[in-house]
């Protein structure tokens, strides 16, 4: 019996990004998330049934059409929505992409992650594929954590700490919410956590915004940052000068 092919649930495709890893990327942006992040800009993306559904082998040859823009650093970033969520399907894609020397670029929150199995073994056998992972951290105290995400984190450091032992490089990123994300304990805290692990090639630290709100109004969900303003150029220069 023909081995059935795994499909992805897709959310909508970038072209042209340039903020999603090393040079020009090709974005895959995948359907369903389950974490509720205060701060969430695509709330759009948290259900997992779309009817935009892709093979690997489709995305991949949609990919490549653009491939002559991606110069010697670009490649393909898989974002989200939370694409652990769809190992199965990622790995294929991953595994296709790198049979014609793709740069291969992993956006990820990790709360999926779990040394269970079978996700554990479906993980490593994607990481044989993956060139980047791009993880955001978005607070440290697993407690603030759930109020911040719906989740604790203990599962998403756990993850952090094994790319350091396969020595899989990381671009972290965190969001700076004033008052909520923003307490000098908890960046020291990060920024002692990416010492230690010892493979973060870069850091981003992302003020806070509200561009996603219209979103939320849209799709009829309360937001609940209404009147918290973005950080001011010293907050963000304070807490900027931790990570320097």
């Amino acid at each position: 019996m023909k081995e059935r092919k795994p499909t992805g649930k897709v959310h909508s495709l970038e072209t042209f990004g340039l903020v999603d890893g090393p040079g020009v990327r090709y974005v895959v942006f995948m359907q369903g998330c389950r974490m509720r992040c205060q701060y969430c800009h695509n709330p759009e993306t948290w259900k997992e049934n779309t009817q935009n559904i892709w093979t690997p082998q489709a995305l991949l040859d949609r990919a490549w059409r653009y491939h002559r823009y991606w110069g010697p650093d670009g490649g393909i970033t898989v974002s989200g929505g939370e694409p652990l969520l769809q190992i199965d399907f990622l790995t294929e894609f991953f595994r296709l992409a790198k049979q014609r020397e793709i740069h291969t670029t992993l956006d990820t929150c990790g709360q999926p992650f779990t040394k269970n199995e079978p996700f554990y073994g479906k993980w490593k056998d994607l990481m044989k594929y993956t060139d980047l992972v791009m993880l955001d951290l978005k607070e440290m105290d697993s407690n603030r954590h759930r109020t911040l995400t719906g989740w604790g984190n203990e599962n998403i450091l756990e993850m952090a700490k094994e790319l350091a032992g396969m020595k899989i490089p990381v671009w972290i990123r965190h969001v700076l919410v004033p008052g909520l994300t923003d307490d000098k304990e908890g960046l020291l805290e990060l920024k002692r956590f990416m010492d230690y692990l010892g493979n973060v090639e870069k850091f981003e630290l992302l003020p806070y915004h509200t561009m996603g709100v219209l979103k939320w109004a849209e799709l009829g969900i309360e937001y609940p940052l209404d009147g918290i303003l973005p950080p001011t150029e010293k907050e963000i220069e304070e807490a900027e000068k931790i990570f320097r």
